[in-house]
């Protein structure tokens, strides 16, 4: 089964409440899952032939939470190339702004850039659409839990 690393940029607790329901489902399908509510680059470093999921919300501006923006600037500076990396993203946003999702997505591009490979598409949810998270997130777990193996 696969270990799985689960990176959460939160500001008033939706994406570690859909980072913790990840977990669960993740455990659930004999997978191991370890949230990291304050990631730090050694914390992604631990995961670097595993698997992470980068759970963001973001914010007015389309920036990362300041929860995640240390590990983002530290992969950004210190990393480079991730080859055997596998990630999946959730970013959290609210459409009535005009950089949607815009931290996920920065953080999607950067582990694009350094050659790590995505499982899946990544989910964005909506705010306006979707004030709990978690419905939307749940049914999009269950789906990438198939691509670990």
């Amino acid at each position: 089964m696969a270990e799985v690393g689960i990176f959460v940029g939160t500001m008033y607790g939706n994406a570690l409440l859909v980072a913790e329901e990840a977990q669960a489902i993740l455990s659930q399908h004999g997978h191991q899952a370890t949230v990291f509510e304050d990631p730090t680059l050694a914390d992604w470093e631990g995961f670097s032939q595993k698997i992470a999921l980068v759970v963001t919300s973001t914010t007015g501006q389309g920036e990362l939470p300041s929860s995640i923006v240390p590990l983002y600037e530290d992969i950004h500076a210190r990393l480079g190339h991730q080859p055997t990396l596998r990630y999946g993203v959730i970013g959290l946003g609210d459409s009535s702004y005009s950089h949607f999702c815009g931290g996920a997505k920065k953080f999607d591009a950067l582990l694009q850039e350094q050659g790590a490979s995505r499982l899946g598409d990544p989910l964005f949810i909506d705010a306006v659409d979707h004030p709990e998270p978690e419905t939307v997130a749940i049914p999009w777990v269950e789906a990438w839990v198939a691509l670990l193996n």
